[in-house]
């Protein structure tokens, strides 16, 4: 009788191995993808994806829209906001005023971290909101106001 691996155990070895690399990295602040996982351990996509979960339930990582993880470490804060409210924060950073130039989509997606795609959708959400003026094919896009000031309590 030849003997295999057992896949029963398997995600927490791999989340235990997960967790060794944060150690190892104190700069590391993205998990592999769910895709890398899959590649270096040759493991099935439910493996990795419960490995995710045995790490999320450690308090060790999160999910963060797009479908990736990102590490958690204690006393480090993180800004949990929606996208769209981020990225007003730019405008007050920045030091933009009404009629200049907003950022690019792809200047904000390295700036945050996400892909091209979900910052547009966050722009978009800031354009319905009156925040910037639209931007066509070639157009720059521009802050039309200054966003409300909302305090936290």
């Amino acid at each position: 009788m030849s003997q295999q691996a057992s896949p029963r155990g398997t995600f927490l070895q791999i989340a235990e191995s997960v967790k060794a690399q944060i150690a190892a990295d104190p700069k590391m602040a993205e998990l592999p993808s769910a895709a890398d996982l899959m590649r270096d351990y040759k493991i099935s996509r439910g493996v990795a994806l419960r490995a995710f979960g045995v790490l999320r339930r450690e308090g060790v990582a999160e999910p963060v829209p797009g479908g990736r993880w990102r590490v958690v470490r204690a006393g480090e804060l993180v800004d949990r906001r929606p996208l769209d409210q981020q990225i007003t924060d730019v405008i007050r950073d920045d030091g933009l005023q009404v009629g200049q130039a907003f950022p690019s989509a792809s200047a904000l997606a390295e700036r945050f971290g996400v892909s091209r795609p979900t910052v547009t959708k966050a722009l978009e959400k800031l354009e319905a909101a009156g925040v910037l003026a639209g931007a066509g094919q070639g157009r720059v896009r521009t802050v039309r106001a200054m966003p409300a000031r909302k305090e936290r309590s």
